[in-house]
């Protein structure tokens, strides 16, 4: 059920676009167990000059195929779970071929009452859907 958010340069055909998206699906399929089909992504490619993503003075540089992407999703999960999650996206989006400088994650936390897909309705708070267990 997160909400992922990626945000990268345009470039990219349309097969590597994919490949990022399918890359981040699967990181948090196998880390966190949600179903496959669990998958609510928004890719938005940006001209250049439209991304910046310094290192945060870690003294390490970025290249111009940033892949900035943002995580929505309950609250709950331990850090070691988040770190782990971390490195499983870095991990496969190094498989398709971005360096890990180039992965900027944020990860935003909120809870069941905050999700709505589709007719209006919180489905987690009206038992529509279960709240997925940790």
């Amino acid at each position: 059920m997160p909400l992922v958010r990626i945000d990268l340069a345009a470039g990219r055909d349309a097969a590597g676009i994919q490949q990022i998206a399918d890359a981040i699906h699967e990181a948090i399929v196998s880390v966190y167990g949600i179903p496959p089909r669990d998958r609510f992504q928004i890719v938005t490619e940006h001209s250049a000059g439209q991304i910046i993503a310094e290192d945060a003075g870690l003294g390490f540089a970025r290249s111009g195929g940033v892949v900035m992407i943002q995580i929505f999703t309950q609250r709950g999960r331990s850090d070691e779970a988040k770190q782990a999650l971390y490195a499983a996206v870095a991990d496969r989006l190094s498989e398709v071929g971005v360096d890990g400088a180039d992965v900027f994650i944020g990860y935003v936390e909120n809870g069941p009452q905050d999700w709505s897909f589709g007719f209006g309705r919180a489905q987690y708070l009206t038992g529509e859907l279960a709240v997925p267990a940790r």
